[in-house]
């Protein structure tokens, strides 16, 4: 299976916040977080990082969580984790 890149990553990110914050049509990127992101509330937090979870099947450890402080970050982690297997 060839590498992900951050764009591919990003790219399969976007349905995924679009359902968990019901935003059909929002675009996030690498800069994206819950203060400057419409309904990234903590439950919307919670259905994503779930979301996440299954889409790319990857587990995250709470420590890890703790960690991320933007999308890009996340990117960064799913590509981490992926590359892992």
């Amino acid at each position: 299976m060839p590498e992900l890149t951050s764009d591919d990553v990003l790219a399969q990110l976007q349905p995924i916040f679009e359902e968990a914050l019901n935003e059909p049509g929002i675009t996030v990127n690498r800069g994206s977080n819950a203060y400057n992101t419409r309904n990234w509330d903590s439950m919307a937090h919670i259905a994503l990082i779930e979301m996440v979870e299954a889409h790319f099947k990857v587990r995250f450890a709470l420590g890890e969580l703790q960690d991320l402080k933007e999308v890009g970050d996340l990117v960064d982690l799913i590509m981490e984790k992926s590359a892992k297997g």
